[in-house]
């Protein structure tokens, strides 16, 4: 299953759980591409199967300003039969707690991706637990992907 992870990062979380999900995911025997926001755009969406996105979130819920221009253009592009889910690191300190995994989560609804799994928020935690986080994550991803027959056995 031809899989893209996009994804936006502050402190290097976001990118760590980025590339936890994709290892896991292509020992899983996924192709995996990963971008970063910046260097991406999402017309590019298209030629996946698997749409991940990784939003942190910053301040009082916002998305990260390297993930802004991604999401503005998103409108533009007709996600119907694609597939998704969407991934980030927040800082429980604030009020709103990794509200860019939502923010993503709606949008990527809007466009006509049908999400596979609730989004996985990490706090500001150990890099064992996120990647233990990342790889279950990962797993139950690819099970749900199986259970649709999307993947074959």
């Amino acid at each position: 299953m031809k899989t893209i992870i996009v994804y936006s990062t502050m402190t290097g979380t976001t990118e760590f759980m980025a590339e936890q999900i994709a290892a896991a995911l292509t020992e899983a025997g996924y192709a995996v591409d990963i971008a970063e926001s910046t260097n991406t755009s999402p017309r590019e969406l298209a030629g996946y199967d698997l749409i991940l996105i990784g939003a942190n979130t910053w301040d009082e819920g916002d998305l990260w300003d390297e993930m802004i221009d991604f999401y503005e253009e998103l409108p533009e592009v007709d996600l119907t039969g694609k597939k998704g889910a969407v991934f980030g690191a927040g800082d429980s300190f604030y009020e709103h707690f990794a509200t860019a995994v939502d923010t993503m989560e709606e949008a990527l609804k809007k466009q006509g991706c049908e999400l596979l799994l609730d989004g996985l928020k990490v706090d500001v935690i150990p890099d064992e637990e996120i990647e233990t986080a990342c790889k279950d994550f990962a797993r139950k991803l690819d099970l749900r992907c199986r259970e649709l027959g999307l993947v074959q056995q």
